[in-house]
C-alpha cells in the first residue's frame, strides 16, 4: 500500500522519469528502422487520443453555465499576445540576430495555450477548474488566429501566409478542443446514466495526463539526442523556457490573486499544452526550437509537483 501512495502522490516527476527511461531502452532494443519508425508513428497517434479522452473527462465535469469569461482571462491574453507579439517584433527587425533559437524558444513557451490538464490539476488543489478550463477554450481560439497572423514576420518561410496557417492551426485544436467539449456536452444532456458514471471516477483525467506525459519526455529527449546544434543553445532554450515558466506562474497567481482566484490564474497562464509548442516547432520553425515544448514540460511539472506535495501536506 505504501507504493501505491508512493506512486500517486509522486506521479509526474515518476511519469517524466518513465518516459526519458523509455526512450533510452526502446533505441537500445534490437528493432529495425521500420519497427521503430512504427513505435513512433503509434506514439504520434496515441498522444491525442489520450489528450482527447483526457479533455473530454475534464469537461464532463464542468457545468456548462461555469464557463464564463471574467476579467482576468482577458489580462491574461493580453500579456500572452503582447510578448509573443514583441518578440515577433525583435526577431522581424533583427533576423540574423544570433539570439534566434532562445527567443523562438521563449516565444513559444508563452504564446503556447493553456493546457488540456490545466482543470485536473486545478481540481486536485482543490480550486475552480470551471474557470480554467473556459480560459484553456479562450485561449486555444486566441492562439489559432495570433500565430498565423504573426509567426510569418519573426520566421519568414516560403508558403507560409495567414490563411494556410490557420487552418493548419484550427485543424488541431479543433479535435482536441472543441470536439470533446461538445461531446461532453452532449453525454451531459442526452446520456445522463453515461454522465453519472463518468463524474465517478474521481483521477482518471490525471493518470491519462501521466501518460501523456511520459511519451511528450521521451519525444523530447529524441529530439535532444538527434540535435546538431550546440550545448550552449539547448541550455540557452532551456533557460530561456525556465524564466517563461516562473514569470509565467507568478504573473498568473498576481493577476489571478486581484480578483479572488490565484490559484487558478497561475494554473491557467503556467501549466502549457507543451504537446502543442513540440508540433508548432517542427511545423513552423525547426526541430531544435521545438524542443523548447520539452523543457517547459519538465519546468511547469516540476512545479506542479511541488504544489501538489504541498497541497497533501496541508491535509486539505
Amino acid at each position: 500500500m505504501r507504493i501505491i501512495q508512493f506512486l500517486k502522490n509522486w506521479t509526474l516527476p515518476i511519469s517524466m522519469t518513465f518516459g526519458a527511461l523509455a526512450y533510452f531502452i526502446g533505441s537500445a532494443m534490437p528493432l529495425s528502422a521500420e519497427a521503430k519508425a512504427d513505435v513512433l508513428g503509434f506514439i504520434e497517434w496515441l498522444q491525442p487520443v489520450l489528450l482527447f479522452i483526457m479533455l473530454f473527462v475534464a469537461f464532463c465535469k464542468v457545468s456548462p453555465k461555469a464557463l464564463k469569461p471574467r476579467r482576468w482571462h482577458l489580462w491574461l491574453l493580453l500579456t500572452q499576445t503582447g510578448l509573443f507579439s514583441l518578440c515577433c517584433l525583435v526577431l522581424w527587425m533583427f533576423p540574423q540576430t544570433s539570439a534566434r533559437l532562445v527567443l523562438e524558444g521563449f516565444m513559444l513557451a508563452v504564446i503556447c495555450p493553456t493546457a488540456t490538464a490545466c482543470a485536473v490539476v486545478t481540481q486536485k488543489l482543490g480550486g475552480d477548474s470551471a474557470t480554467t478550463t473556459a480560459y484553456t477554450i479562450l485561449v486555444n481560439l486566441t492562439v489559432a488566429v495570433v500565430i498565423p497572423l504573426l509567426l510569418p514576420l519573426a520566421h519568414p518561410h516560403a508558403g507560409l501566409t495567414f490563411l494556410p496557417a490557420f487552418v493548419t492551426i484550427i485543424k488541431k485544436v479543433f479535435p482536441l478542443l472543441i470536439m470533446p467539449l461538445l461531446l461532453a456536452w452532449f453525454v451531459r444532456y442526452c446520456m445522463p446514466r453515461l454522465h453519472r458514471a463518468i463524474l465517478s471516477t474521481r483521477d482518471l483525467a490525471f493518470y491519462l495526463w501521466a501518460v501523456a506525459l511520459s511519451l511528450a519526455i521521451a519525444i523530447t529527449v529524441r529530439a535532444l539526442v538527434h540535435s546538431h546544434e550546440s550545448l550552449w543553445h539547448v541550455a540557452a532554450i532551456a533557460g530561456a523556457t525556465l524564466v517563461a515558466c516562473v514569470f509565467q506562474f507568478a504573473f498568473g497567481k498576481w493577476v489571478g490573486g486581484k480578483y479572488g482566484f490565484r490559484l487558478e490564474g497561475g494554473q491557467a497562464m503556467g501549466q502549457k499544452n507543451t504537446i502543442f509548442v513540440i508540433w508548432l516547432g517542427y511545423t513552423f520553425l525547426s526541430p531544435i526550437t521545438a524542443t523548447a515544448g520539452g523543457f517547459y514540460s519538465v519546468w511547469h511539472n516540476v512545479v506542479n509537483s511541488w504544489q501538489l506535495y504541498k497541497y497533501r501536506k496541508s491535509g486539505k
